[in-house]
């Protein structure tokens, strides 16, 4: 009996010890899927992997994760709901039904049973609990759900910047379409050096070389800039240690020129996997449908742009329908956008009246860069996508009003067939905006006539 009971202990060592062994393993190499409690969010999925990226070893989720990766997008957003209003000691009773001043209280990673569009965990009706005075303050929303307010068009927990009330007024009774509708036009920098030749190619000796590639450089932007081979392929290094040519630049060697676009590639879901230090994203990585010959294509600066040509208006449409195979990508060559992108191409429609995916979802934006402004492609789509009503302001507006824009947004189907069409839903926040304005007016006017 010794003996057995003897052998069963070292049988129970021996798969303890193979169970350990493998998972070392399994954390130790690039595959950690079978450490996730369950699936990640359509936010974090690229990043899954890099547990650490969230997660602080036995401390659980931190907030400075969160705040590294959104802080920036807070501080820029209309937020009314930021984390001072719930640290206020006057709010203080409201923590006790949902403690606000967490990120992970509203988004958690690993339950989809209750996760919503969003990535919000919280029952759908969660606004009760702070809101209910409303239905007594606002007659117009008394017979609206709860699990209604984040309904496109009404309100946004964090980012409201085109829904709130003044700017509903401020846009009421526009045109569906605009009298001229564009869209702003890249800025291109003034150039003091003169422009490269083949002959100015600086590619070392013992580097490939070959009169195509040369002949693609020679037009572009880069040569006239003086931007030679070494420029891209042995960029200075850093703190002054010297540059060491590569056959295969990365983004870092674009960044060197293109700081802005290179730090929105990074934020975005392009380039994400990449600022976390993993491998770069692929299509086949994707949750989107994505065609089948591009599944295991890298993602980079170049897989847009072109290696050395650099073809911005291939960049806008071609290169991103070269992966996408989901059906509002599908139906763009059907669309009205397809056709203004096709005018202005052929010259036959004035500069800025064509839309491309880039137009939407990678858009134009002025920054100040060196105490002067610039219309700069914004790389980080994340910016625009979701909740979509981010996107009226940087890019429906160029080209629609409010009311149509709203309506659109609202309207999945649309969507769907990328706009081709007109909006089958209506969304009423136009129209409440300007009956309270009058409400208020009136009541103004009656208080003015009773006042002795």
């Amino acid at each position: 009996m010794r003996i057995r009971r003897s052998w069963l202990w070292i049988g129970f060592a021996g798969v303890n010890a193979a169970a350990a062994g493998y998972f070392v393993q399994r954390w130790q190499g690039p595959d950690r899927t079978v450490f996730l409690p369950g699936p990640t969010t359509h936010g974090h999925y690229q990043i899954e992997l890099d547990c650490q990226a969230c997660h602080t070893p036995w401390m659980g989720v931190q907030e400075a994760a969160c705040y590294k990766c959104h802080e920036a997008e807070l501080k820029l957003a209309d937020d009314s709901h930021p984390k001072s209003k719930f640290t206020d000691p006057r709010n203080a009773d409201r923590l006790q039904l949902i403690d606000a001043a967490n990120c992970v209280t509203c988004h958690r990673e690993h339950v989809p049973q209750r996760t919503g569009t969003m990535g919000v965990t919280m029952p759908s009706d969660y606004c009760f609990h702070c809101h209910q005075q409303t239905l007594k303050d606002r007659p117009s929303h008394r017979d609206l759900p709860f699990n209604s307010c984040a309904t496109a068009g009404c309100h946004n927990y964090h980012d409201n910047t085109a829904l709130y009330e003044s700017f509903l007024l401020k846009h009421l009774d526009e045109p569906d379409v605009r009298p001229e509708p564009r869209v702003a036009r890249r800025t291109v920098a003034a150039f003091t050096n003169a422009p490269l030749t083949a002959t100015g190619q600086d590619a070392p000796a013992t580097a490939a070389s070959d009169p195509a590639i040369l002949q693609e450089w020679v037009s572009t932007a880069h040569a006239v800039a003086g931007v030679n081979c070494t420029g891209c392929h042995a960029p200075a290094g850093k703190g002054g240690t010297p540059a060491t040519w590569t056959d295969h630049p990365t983004h870092e060697a674009c960044a060197s020129c293109h700081k802005g676009e290179s730090e929105g590639f990074l934020a975005g879901r392009h380039g994400m996997r990449l600022a976390q230090g993993l491998s770069p994203m692929q299509p086949a990585l994707a949750r989107l449908p994505m065609k089948a010959d591009a599944a295991h294509r890298d993602l980079a600066c170049t897989s847009c742009h072109g290696d050395h040509d650099f073809n911005t208006r291939r960049a806008a449409v071609e290169a991103c329908m070269s992966c996408h195979n989901d059906p509002h990508t599908l139906a763009y060559t059907r669309s009205p956008h397809y056709t203004l992108w096709q005018e202005e191409l052929s010259g036959s429609a004035p500069a800025g009246s064509g839309v491309s995916c880039a137009t939407c979802h990678l858009p134009a934006e002025t920054v100040t860069v060196d105490g002067s402004q610039r219309v700069v492609t914004q790389h980080n789509q994340n910016a625009h996508l979701r909740p979509n009503e981010k996107m009226v302001r940087t890019v429906c507006l160029d080209c629609h009003g409010l009311s149509f824009a709203l309506d659109a947004l609202a309207d999945a189907d649309l969507i769907q067939a990328n706009f081709r069409g007109s909006p089958s839903r209506h969304v009423e926040s136009l129209g409440m905006a300007a009956a309270r304005r009058r409400m208020l007016e009136t009541t103004k006017k009656t208080t003015s006539r009773n006042t002795p």
